[in-house]
């Protein structure tokens, strides 16, 4: 009951700040148009509707980070966390009341990706929906890297690390628009040791009915999320007691 009231309270600091969220959610989609406006005008089919959407839901959820970490370092910046503090709520609470907001949100985000890549011309399969469903632990991911910036860093801080830095990262060394391996080398090698990429290819395999290749990419993404998860609990912890 804790947790969920909370989360409700987290839910509403969310709507208040509407431009944020509707940038998060559709931004995203302007990429999609974008690229599929240029795969138009090129004569190989560069960028296929199928192999990006996956891609480009996963790169949409780097916003969750952003989102997760402005809320929980506005409430560390704010007296209203310090309160909460003197109160029966555990470090965990704490964490799922933020979290649990943000995955609702995630998964709306990636069905308005996959419903104008639809709109599009890609192809509706029952693989499309397994896809969708498969971006729930990334979304974890995501989300728990931004409560583990916002537990370390001020407000101004995860601005600039959650919103340039950690898009332009998931942008890059996902392969959310073009192959990694046409780059290779230790580029190539750096991307596959983070879960970005690993997030990628098993949404592009399941989409494509190859679930064969859903592993081990799948545990990479649900190790990640799981000790970020744990990480931001302890130095959320940490954090409680030290105020």
């Amino acid at each position: 009951m804790k947790t969920m009231m909370f989360s409700l309270r987290t839910t509403k600091e969310i709507i208040r700040d509407p431009i944020s969220m509707l940038f998060g959610l559709l931004f995203p989609v302007i990429i999609i148009l974008l690229l599929t406006f240029i795969n138009q005008n090129v004569p190989n089919d560069l960028f296929n509707l199928t192999n990006l959407t996956p891609g480009i839901a996963v790169f949409g959820l780097s916003f969750m980070s952003l989102f997760s970490a402005q809320i929980i370092a506005k409430d560390r910046a704010s007296e209203f966390l310090t309160r909460l503090f003197t109160t029966p709520m555990t470090s965990f609470d704490f964490i799922m009341g933020y979290t649990l907001p943000l995955i609702p949100m995630s998964l709306f985000q990636a069905v308005i990706c996959y419903s104008v890549s639809i709109m599009l011309g890609m192809p509706f399969t029952v693989e499309l929906i397994f896809s969708i469903l498969l971006l729930l632990p990334v979304a974890i991911l995501f989300i728990a890297i931004g409560l583990l910036c916002g537990s370390l860093f001020n407000e101004k801080a995860v601005g600039g690390i959650c919103g340039a830095l950690l898009t332009n990262v998931t942008a890059w060394l996902s392969g959310a628009w073009f192959s990694l391996e046409l780059v290779g080398g230790w580029f190539e090698r750096i991307a596959y040791i983070l879960p970005f990429v690993h997030a990628v290819d098993m949404g592009r395999a399941v989409i494509h009915g190859d679930y064969s290749n859903l592993f081990p990419h799948i545990w990479w993404v649900i190790g990640y999320g799981i000790g970020l998860t744990i990480l931001a609990i302890y130095i959320f912890q940490k954090k409680m007691k030290s105020s």
